[in-house]
């Protein structure tokens, strides 16, 4: 949890908005493992570096939330997601219990497989969609290495985009 920086202003001085930084850890309780390798490290208890990625309001008070509501008292792991029920009360879950729960509920409502990945990709698709086409914009806010694979992966026209469509119609020899 440590590499949560809820606020304004945190310690680490690298974002003025509340952010994280996902930093890979080999050792990990629960085995995940970040894919980016950024370096980062912890100094007097703050960590600095990592990939930093903004968060929404709606996460950290969800986050605050969860912390005082259900979060187990004592679970001196360090580890966000937790079982909350059971004989491993408290214990940190691994990546595919994550995995799992997110299928086990697109089940429940009707929405059939759902997979954590999909919302990395949807997230890039709905900020490329705000931010006008803005590949730098989605590629920070993604976390992707470059904004060429977002041009590749994400990058389409809207086909009711009044200049694409004065351009297909200039093309075709007819004026609106």
């Amino acid at each position: 949890m440590v590499d949560l920086h809820l606020r304004e202003n945190a310690a680490c001085g690298e974002c003025r908005a509340p952010h994280l930084h996902v930093c890979h850890r080999p050792g990990n309780p629960n085995r995940a493992e970040a894919k980016s390798k950024h370096p980062w490290r912890v100094e007097h208890g703050i960590v600095t570096g990592g990939l930093i990625k903004r968060v929404s309001p709606a996460m950290v008070h969800t986050y605050f939330e969860y912390l005082t509501t259900e979060y187990p008292r004592g679970a001196g792991h360090g580890m966000l997601l937790v079982q909350l029920h059971g004989a491993d009360t408290g214990q940190p879950w691994a990546p595919v219990g994550a995995r799992r729960m997110l299928g086990r509920a697109g089940k429940r409502a009707g929405l059939g497989i759902v997979k954590p990945h999909a919302f990395r990709h949807s997230f890039t698709s709905a900020v490329l969609d705000a931010a006008n086409g803005n590949l730098l914009i989605a590629r920070d806010a993604g976390g992707w290495a470059s904004a060429a694979m977002v041009d590749e992966v994400y990058g389409h026209v809207d086909v009711h985009d009044p200049v694409f469509d004065a351009a297909l119609r200039t093309i075709w020899g007819e004026t609106k």
